[in-house]
């Protein structure tokens, strides 16, 4: 099943030099697991709440995939020149099957079952 890592990031300037060489070398990280960016340098369109900074989303061809991938020495090695310049949240989710039906959660939320 398809998996995602989504980062909620917060720069507080334009990029230095260190972010621009995590961006040039991220792919390359990111190939041996299937990875592939969804999202990345696309302004956000703040319909509820409050989002400072801005959204990456990166898909992965299942979970293990993607926790491969942030967990490799290659994206260990890359990951400070971010978290060095750039405060933000990093998650991994698993995505839903393609046939998956919101109703049938609520169905089995309203049953009482654990989801």
């Amino acid at each position: 099943m398809t998996a995602y890592a989504i980062a909620h990031l917060q720069p507080d300037s334009l990029p230095n030099q260190e972010v621009i060489g995590y961006i040039d070398g991220i792919q390359s990280t990111m190939d041996p697991y299937g990875g592939r960016f969804l999202v990345h340098v696309t302004p956000v369109e703040v319909v509820e709440g409050d989002w400072p900074g801005a959204v990456v989303v990166l898909e992965f061809p299942t979970i293990e995939a993607a926790r491969a991938w942030y967990t490799s020495p290659a994206y260990q090695e890359l990951a400070p020149l971010r978290t060095r310049n750039i405060p933000g949240d990093l998650v991994l989710v698993d995505g839903v099957a393609p046939d998956y039906d919101p109703r049938a959660t609520a169905a089995a939320l309203r049953a009482g079952s654990v989801v």
